[in-house]
């Protein structure tokens, strides 16, 4: 066979494939149509028009997934919607809580220093050295890095101040009876804190910084009903805690400016805030001393000095010295009252004096309340913050009582305490006299 013939025996044998591929495409789409055009007639048809085998067989279901554990939930969750918004809101409050709690217990509060690492912030602390709350204050802002000067008006003070074996804690004489002698006071004071330190040899010489003046005026106060506490009682609870209180002030006043201190007023808030009777001496002073404050307040806001008040509730005092009252119940024996005072006020007296021990609206100092770190903590922001708060209400009862004071009537305030009217007729007020006093002696032997 030539070279030509086997040319034109390839050609024919490639040509053949192409015609066997392209007419095996043409059947196969063919084949595909008509089996489409089939199926959409089988469909199309009617029921009963053709057998059931002719019909396409249903299309076989896609295999059921078992619902995940997050499907199962979220399903749960959407039927029981109240349920979780509770729950979540409980598992919020609750976190939120723990995790104040937790910072107020481990932020650590302490005083600037001087770049040698000595003391430079200084803190006085107006009120009584034998109160524990004096007491507690200046211990506690000298662990944390202040000098502490206790103001005293006589060497027993002094002397008390100096008991307590701590180098930075330091009594302050003022008498402000004496102008003379509180004027010099003041002067030395003020030179203390303008003259350079030398903490140690060698080291570079510091000023001090006056922080902030801290007022803490006598808690205890008389009780009874007002005809038997005498003028002099008024006169000298008036004396000492607010015309002190005053005084001491404008004499600070001048440095307090210079230095641009902060000004703290300590006072309690439960007796204030109720109102009650027989505690017409608290409920005077308390609100002169809240005038005060707030006057103050508007006339240094406007140098830029901050006046802090502090709403005191109860606190246990236990383990700072002798326990004392910072809402004395005490007050007067009935049986030292006149007797048409007791035919009038004892009843109410001792009704008032058990439901108030009941409920714990006057607690003794040292039988329980809030934590005294509560107080320091506070006092110390209040002396340290940028923008402290106006009002600090601290310690158990100072927040509830101050809202039942201002919401609820001051007649079923007096209810809750056990008041009652008292009828004026003698012959219906003889054996309730008698009852009243035996009640108040036996309130009387109850140990304190």
């Amino acid at each position: 066979m030539t070279s030509d013939d086997q040319h034109f025996l390839d050609v024919l044998t490639e040509y053949s494939n192409d015609i066997r591929k392209f007419t095996g495409t043409v059947w196969d789409a063919s084949d595909r149509h008509f089996a489409s055009v089939a199926s959409y007639i089988k469909k199309s048809v009617p029921e009963g028009w053709l057998p059931e085998y002719a019909r396409p067989a249903p299309p076989t279901p896609p295999p059921q997934l078992h619902a995940s554990y997050i499907q199962r939930l979220q399903d749960s969750v959407s039927r029981k919607r109240a349920l979780t918004a509770a729950l979540l809101a409980f598992l919020a409050t609750g976190g939120y809580l723990l995790y104040r709690e937790r910072n107020k217990h481990t932020k650590k509060r302490r005083a600037r220093r001087a770049s040698n690492g000595a003391r430079r912030e200084v803190v006085v602390i107006a009120g009584p050295p034998s109160s524990p709350i004096t007491k507690s204050l200046a211990l506690d802002l000298e662990r944390r890095g202040f000098i502490v000067y206790i103001v005293c008006t006589d060497v027993e003070e002094e002397q008390q101040v100096h008991s307590d074996s701590r180098a930075d804690v330091r009594p302050l004489h003022l008498d402000v009876a004496d102008t003379l002698g509180t004027q010099e006071a003041l002067e030395r004071f003020h030179d203390l804190l303008v003259r350079p330190h030398v903490a140690f040899s060698g080291a570079s010489p510091h000023n001090l910084h006056f922080r902030g003046l801290v007022l803490v005026p006598d808690l205890i106060y008389p009780t009874g009903p007002i005809e038997t506490i005498s003028p002099e009682l008024w006169s000298d609870a008036l004396n000492a805690k607010v015309l002190n209180t005053i005084a001491v002030v404008q004499a600070f006043l001048p440095t307090v400016c210079e230095f641009k201190s902060r000004v703290l007023m300590l006072t309690p808030s439960i007796v204030a805030s109720l109102r009650p009777p027989f505690h017409g001496v608290e409920t005077a002073v308390v609100s002169a001393l809240e005038g005060f404050t707030a006057s103050l307040r508007s006339e240094l806001g406007t140098l830029g000095i901050d006046v802090c008040q502090f709403k005191l509730g109860t606190f246990d005092c236990s383990n700072v010295g002798a326990k004392q009252h910072l809402q004395s119940v005490a007050g007067p024996k009935t049986h030292l009252w006149p007797a048409t005072a007791r035919a009038l006020y004892a009843s109410n007296f001792v009704s008032q004096s058990r439901a108030a021990r009941a409920r714990g609206v006057f607690n003794q100092a040292g039988s329980g309340g809030s934590s005294l770190r509560e107080l320091h903590a506070a006092v110390f922001d209040a002396l340290t913050h940028k923008r402290p708060r106006r009002v600090w209400r601290v310690g158990r009862g100072s927040v509830t009582y101050d809202a039942v004071g201002n919401w609820l009537p001051g007649g079923l305030v007096g209810y809750m305490l056990g008041i009652r009217r008292v009828s004026l007729d003698p012959a219906a007020s003889s054996p309730k006299l008698e009852d009243s006093v035996r009640s108040w002696e036996h309130i009387d032997e109850t140990p304190v």
